[in-house]
């Protein structure tokens, strides 16, 4: 049976519905691009108006509290060395590009994480989506937010958001369904209302999955704008496009040790974040 027609029918229909969607939500999309660009150059724009050795000592100071002097001493010093390697303003546009990709992933993330813990038919009809997101190669994104969003800043955080939002739906229903059921039927014994059940039974249990959830986004959005930097998003992921381009072995070298220190020290942060005892030992 020759499925050729149906294959070239369906093409057809994506490529006329995308067209469509163009023509008649281009206001939409613009304001979508502008939001999205204000937000990334508002926070890039914050963080370089501040002293480099401001800034890394302030996340320093922020693994110190999490993790210990030497995490901190450690995470300042990595943030240094991105200064001498003459990348810190791409490193804090890919910090800047992840944070803002990841917030929005919790924003959404998190209230369809909740709805999906609590129903079961809501779960059936998320969990196959969300392996579908995450089967597709990550820079599959990248197509329609280009059709949609033109190139830019813009575009690597809507396809970076898609990516960040299944670990954060995911694990946060998890949490809500693994809640004991004998301190649910204990509040509900005790009178308690659906909203103190809510924050002060289910949240609490539940919190270390959430958090677990916006951890492994942090990682999916790492991996992301690094690919992302093929559409011109800026950081260290465009430096590296640049630098394949120009087969300039040193500078893509060192933005990626600039890579791996930023994603070790949010890491370490998150999870220290996430965990009950404030990450120390």
């Amino acid at each position: 049976m020759d499925l050729t027609v149906w294959t070239k029918a369906f093409d057809a229909a994506i490529d006329n519905g995308m067209a469509w969607a163009t023509d008649h939500g281009g206001i939409v999309f613009d304001m979508i691009r502008a939001a999205l660009e204000t937000a990334f150059d508002g926070l890039t724009d914050g963080f370089l108006f501040l002293p480099f050795w401001l800034t890394a000592l302030l996340i320093g100071a922020i693994a110190a509290r999490s993790l210990g002097w030497a995490a901190g001493i450690a995470a300042t010093l990595g943030l240094c060395l991105c200064r001498v390697m003459g990348l810190w303003g791409a490193t804090v546009e890919t910090m800047c590009l992840v944070l803002v990709s990841v917030i929005l992933a919790v924003l959404v993330g998190l209230p369809l994480g909740v709805w999906a813990g609590y129903s079961p038919r809501l779960a059936r009809i998320v969990d196959p989506l969300l392996d579908l997101i995450q089967t597709l190669p990550p820079y599959i994104y990248l197509l329609p937010s280009i059709a949609f969003l033109g190139y830019g800043p813009a575009t690597a955080i809507a396809a970076t958001l898609i990516v960040s939002l299944p670990p954060v739906i995911r694990l946060c229903a998890h949490g809500f369904r693994m809640t004991p059921v004998e301190f649910v039927e204990l509040g509900e014994a005790t009178g308690a209302k659906p909203l103190d059940a809510f924050l002060k039974i289910r949240v609490p249990f539940a919190l270390p999955s959430i958090m677990a959830g916006i951890n492994q986004s942090l990682m999916m959005a790492f991996g992301m704008v690094v690919i992302a930097g093929i559409v011109g998003s800026g950081g260290l992921g465009e430096t590296i496009y640049g630098a394949v381009r120009k087969l300039d072995i040193a500078l893509s070298v060192n933005a990626a040790i600039a890579i791996v220190i930023l994603t070790i020290i949010i890491d370490r942060i998150s999870q220290a974040a996430g965990s009950r005892d404030g990450g120390k030992p």
